[in-house]
């Protein structure tokens, strides 16, 4: 099975709470290795977005811990912990959809690039490695200076598209 073929099935035929633990056993590495803190707050969020293979916004998330704890946290609060865990690489931003997906590969620093599916949301970090070297030599060609890349690609999952 490829690497594109193993991350289209992912999302519908794997361990998912081994998926979970696995992303936040790699933040608490991520972290120790930066020397940052990974709160309590910051652990739950990531885990929050690590739920599911759809990218999470940020009321989304607001929403869960309210419910979880009665207080409704300060937007703010989890804007900043968000930052935190993109600045740290650990998840990308979905510009297209506003929302947060974790990453899959946080030790590597990299831009997201990603399938995402416009009926059920799922979305699906691609390998970069063929990716980023096109945009980089087309920039370079062309004297452009990329200061950052967005590659969305909406469509229908392998499950939406049989399903209907």
């Amino acid at each position: 099975m490829n690497k594109i073929t193993s991350l289209v099935a992912a999302p519908c035929q794997h361990d998912h709470a081994q998926c979970v633990s696995d992303a936040l056993a790699a933040a608490e590495q991520v972290c120790e290795r930066a020397g940052v803190r990974l709160t309590t707050l910051r652990r739950r969020v990531l885990e929050l977005v690590w739920q599911s293979h759809r990218p999470m916004g940020a009321y989304d998330l607001l929403d869960i811990l309210a419910r979880e704890d009665d207080r409704r946290p300060a937007p703010p609060t989890v804007y900043r912990a968000l930052d935190f865990l993109q600045e740290q690489g650990l998840v990308h931003r979905i510009a297209s959809l506003n929302a947060f997906i974790g990453c899959a590969s946080p030790e590597h620093v990299h831009q997201g690039h990603f399938l995402i599916c416009r009926n059920c949301r799922v979305a699906f970090e691609l390998d970069q490695s063929l990716i980023q070297p096109a945009i980089s030599k087309v920039a370079e060609q062309l004297g452009f200076t990329v200061e950052s890349e967005t590659v969305e690609i909406a469509g229908l999952c392998t499950r939406c598209r049989e399903a209907a």
